[in-house]
């Protein structure tokens, strides 16, 4: 477990405050993650090893599957990699489209240092890495032709790097942008960054000064990722990750954009070995995975990812990595874990009034407000154990044990289904279309 700063310390209880995973500090309550995990961070040695990996986590709600893709963003970030956490919408993210999927990938693009929006942060890096190499060559930074000569060699390496594929206009507006470094005009290397992270509202007089027209279309997106993905490495990062949180969306979308997304999976599948050093993670449910609307109705891609079970046993190292759902000892365990984090003035007063016995309380009461449902709680019971903490902290005579009565708050449709005692699962009709073929585009 690594060292939580204060900071970590207050934005993990936020977070669970409001019934959301942390982006950071979950490491410190990652109770029963161990094989998982492991897996995962095997995926990240076979890209530092020079391969190019996808991965999909399979579990039903509560299983923390987005718990699971945080903690292996901060694991990779922690080896060196950039990443980027992108969440499926059906409102923002048409992920049948390419463009989209690169435009939101580079928005969410981040490392150790920079959260998000680090694109421009990687290019200074590698710009940095390229000059530094020069004047170790014996070149004098401050001879009238030092900026030509790293230009020279941004094209060099960019076509070294990524064997020719990457787009002209990519390679174009990365010597735009450096030229306007160096001259001062930070606003105009701003926009063509913009450009570069997917932005459609760059100034076509922006545009000009790069000499490209129009934006990045669906048909260069990945190769577009691809120019970023050689640069991250150039910059000196490991590689680069991709969480893809929430795929089951897809399900909720109009038939064609299904049909499509899911086929766009099935390119990205087949091409992720061709990325050295880029790892895929797509989270996702059993009905996105297993029915006929989902994966399991676009053979190409079923057959590629199926998850395969004997008996009781699953191999980790599979493409569908299955979680297993929250048991009453994992969430003691976890309650203890954060119990031992909280920010108290009074900690003997703290483990007092929360005692192991108010634990056992509120996995009971918690597990049967939702009919026994484990596996659907730890949202509600992370929410609840910590504004206990939080009144406890608050007020010096408040009991918990006296006090506390479990009230279920701001429910997802998948706990008011296990609050009611309603099966869960896929509501599609029987009368959607199928996948009817392998869309290419």
């Amino acid at each position: 477990m690594t060292a939580l700063t204060q900071r970590d310390v207050e934005h993990v209880f936020e977070s669970l405050r409001k019934g959301l995973v942390p982006e950071r500090g979950i490491d410190a309550f990652a109770v029963g993650s161990e094989k998982p995990r492991g897996e995962l961070q095997r995926q990240l040695d076979l890209a530092r090893n020079g391969e190019g990996a996808i991965k999909f986590l399979r579990g039903g709600y509560g299983c923390g599957k987005t718990f699971m893709a945080r903690l292996a963003m901060l694991d990779a970030q922690s080896r060196g990699f950039a990443t980027s956490f992108v969440v499926v919408s059906d409102n923002d993210l048409r992920f049948h489209r390419f463009d989209d999927i690169y435009r939101k990938v580079m928005a969410e693009l981040g490392t150790a240092s920079c959260p998000r929006g680090a694109l421009g942060d990687i290019l200074d890096r590698w710009i940095g890495r390229i000059e530094a190499a020069l004047i170790a060559a014996g070149e004098d930074e401050n001879a009238p032709g030092f900026d030509d000569r790293v230009r020279r060699r941004l094209d060099e390496d960019l076509a070294s790097l990524t064997g020719g594929q990457a787009p002209r206009d990519f390679i174009r507006v990365i010597q735009q942008v450096f030229a306007l470094k160096q001259a001062g005009e930070l606003v105009a290397a701003g926009a063509l960054l913009s450009w570069l992270g997917g932005s459609g509202n760059v100034a076509a007089t922006m545009k000009q000064t790069a000499g490209i027209k129009g934006d990045i279309g669906s048909r260069d997106a990945l190769d577009y990722l691809r120019g970023v993905l050689e640069i991250v490495k150039a910059a000196g990062y490991t590689g680069l990750v991709i969480v893809i949180d929430e795929a089951e969306t897809i399900l909720r979308m109009r038939s064609d954009s299904r049909h499509k997304s899911l086929n766009g999976i099935r390119q990205i599948a087949d091409a992720a070995g061709s990325y050295p050093g880029l790892v895929w993670l797509f989270t996702g449910t059993p009905d996105f995975f297993d029915s006929r609307h989902g994966v399991a109705g676009l053979t190409p891609l079923h057959e590629r990812i199926r998850f395969l079970q004997q008996g009781r046993f699953a191999s980790l190292r599979q493409a569908q990595l299955a979680l297993v759902p929250f048991d009453a000892e994992r969430l003691r365990a976890v309650a203890l874990r954060l119990r031992e984090i909280f920010p108290t003035l009074d900690r003997a007063r703290l483990e007092r009034c929360v005692s192991m016995g108010f634990i056992d309380r509120l996995v009971a009461d918690v597990t049967t407000g939702f009919k026994g449902d484990v596996g659907v709680v730890p949202r509600q019971f992370l929410r609840a154990f910590v504004t206990q903490m939080d009144l406890v902290e608050e007020h010096a005579d408040y009991d918990p044990m006296t006090e506390y009565g479990f009230k279920p708050d701001q429910l997802s449709p998948e706990e008011q289904q296990a609050l009611l005692g309603e099966p869960s699962g896929a509501d599609a009709t029987e009368n959607e279309m199928l996948i009817p073929r392998e869309d290419v585009w």
